[in-house]
């Protein structure tokens, strides 16, 4: 099913016609994926923080999460604790600025270290943080940060990368699906004009992604 034309949630899908959406957002899939898998009848594969899995790990039962202050304050972070970790304390940290951080190392900008340290710091600085033996992020921006990170987090400590999952799962509802393999490069639509664009389309052709496309262009007809 279809939302009315001209709804702005349905002009992507609309006009790009996809087999299979990915949510790369752990709190916009708290928020929307309901309510999308109700619209419409085209599979969609959210993202979620990584709870049952740092659990499953665990061995001081005391987990942690670096993720976004929106995706921390969710309701559905202490529903996944409750359903999948009730025997484990789970400490979660909202960065405030970690994704913005995490935007320019993928540019190929340096980073500081003592950005990453106050982070972490924030996360394994508060009561109980230093029982915390496995890490879960809970942003999708993080996995440009995950080698810092880990050096900068304390000995043994496990960190866990959801992405991975995430692709496997997409791979695997596309299967039966029969969907081609593109032989032009992919493509990828931004909303506004993204910040420094040579760097970003530099970062993103060893992906095999080509330059990026304002997808207002794409919707009005003006690129194929």
């Amino acid at each position: 099913m279809r939302p009315p034309a001209g709804r702005p949630y349905g002009r992507a899908i609309d006009a790009l016609d996809p087999d299979l959406v990915v949510i790369a957002c752990n709190t916009a899939s708290t928020l929307a994926l309901p309510a999308l898998r109700e619209r419409y009848t085209l599979p969609f594969v959210g993202c979620v923080p990584p709870i049952k899995w740092a659990a499953e790990l665990s061995r001081t039962r005391t987990i942690g999460l670096l993720a976004t202050r929106a995706t921390v304050r969710r309701p559905y972070l202490g529903d996944l604790q409750r359903r999948y970790a009730p025997d484990c304390t789970l400490l979660a940290h909202g960065a405030r600025g970690l994704a913005d951080l995490a935007e320019c190392a993928f540019r190929g900008h340096a980073i500081a270290t003592d950005a990453i340290d106050r982070e972490l710091d924030a996360l394994f600085g508060q009561p109980g943080g230093a029982a915390i033996d496995v890490v879960g992020i809970g942003c999708t921006h993080y996995t440009f940060l995950m080698d810092r990170l880990r050096a900068a987090s304390p000995p043994g400590t496990i960190w866990l990368d959801p992405a991975e999952a995430v692709a496997r799962q997409a791979a695997t509802v596309l299967g039966p699906l029969g969907t081609a393999v593109p032989s032009r490069p992919a493509r990828a639509f931004f909303t506004a004009a993204p910040a420094e664009p040579e760097r970003l389309a530099a970062a993103m052709a060893p992906l095999g992604y080509g330059a990026p496309v304002l997808f207002e262009n794409v919707a009005q007809g003006l690129c194929p």
